[in-house]
């Protein structure tokens, strides 16, 4: 029956079909935690009506909702602005001809990071200490997408990731105090690092140039943000722009430790 013709299944639409999901598993892995996965999700329901309508030769709605598919193009750009520029910087990474497996950058597995696992008690607790005092801190921690770009705007470094570094890094008289830290692996790797700041109007006027500055890098990235208010002495934690909420210093451990992962 030419109704059914379209359920004629070759090889080649099965390898169609794998290929298609896993650009969908990555786009969704890509925007999830964000605004824009609810607009991705209705973007698919959308996709999926118009092909159903198209097989059930729904002319009418087929073109209508063929018509909003194609100039939608040129919307996407616009509303996935952040989230396409964070897999281009991925795919266009200078290091990444530098790795043994491309897929890597795709998590089928972790990439090689510079050192150990990161020492995230040491962290925290250098994050309390400079609370307590008010002493101003932005560290940034890489994971999969390469920060060299912000990572070429400060000093770079080599040295283990302690305590008592981290603290004197950003104790109000060291020379290297302004600016952020990136940390890969259990090595700080950059030293008044300059971040692109985000301008977005959501983030509550309380927080300062630190806090739009962590927001910026982890939405641009897949980037880890810890900031110390110098003002309030607050610590605050931010994954994928937002701000992640934790009740107690062996929350934010535990959070911290599964990001890394």
């Amino acid at each position: 029956m030419k109704f059914f013709d379209f359920l004629e299944f070759t090889l080649i639409d099965l390898i169609d079909i794998v290929l298609v999901a896993l650009l969908l598993y990555y786009v969704y892995k890509l925007v999830k935690g964000t605004v824009a996965i609810n607009i991705f999700i209705g973007i698919v329901i959308i996709y999926i009506i118009w092909k159903i309508t198209e097989a059930l030769q729904m002319e009418l709605l087929s073109n209508i909702l063929g018509k909003f598919i194609g100039v939608g193009v040129f919307a996407l750009i616009v509303v996935f602005q952040q989230e396409i520029r964070k897999f281009l910087l991925m795919l266009g990474s200078t290091n990444l001809a530098s790795k043994r497996n491309f897929l890597k950058y795709f998590k089928f597995n972790k990439r090689e990071q510079f050192g150990t696992e990161l020492d995230v008690e040491a962290v925290v607790s250098a994050c309390e200490k400079m609370a307590q005092s008010k002493t101003g801190a932005i560290i940034v921690f890489e994971r999969n997408n390469p920060l060299d770009f912000v990572k070429a705007t400060g000093d770079a470094m080599n040295i283990e990731v302690t305590q008592p570094i981290i603290e004197s890094i950003f104790y109000k008289n060291s020379p290297l105090h302004d600016g952020a830290i990136i940390v890969d692996g259990n090595y700080i790797v950059a030293t008044r690092v300059i971040l692109p700041v985000s301008n977005e109007n959501t983030i509550p006027l309380r927080f300062g140039l630190r806090h739009r500055a962590a927001v910026a890098i982890t939405e641009k990235t897949d980037a880890l943000a810890l900031v110390v208010s110098e003002e309030t002495g607050q610590m605050s934690y931010i994954k994928n722009g937002e701000f992640k909420l934790f009740k107690s210093r062996e929350e934010l451990v535990t959070m911290l430790t599964s990001d890394l992962v």
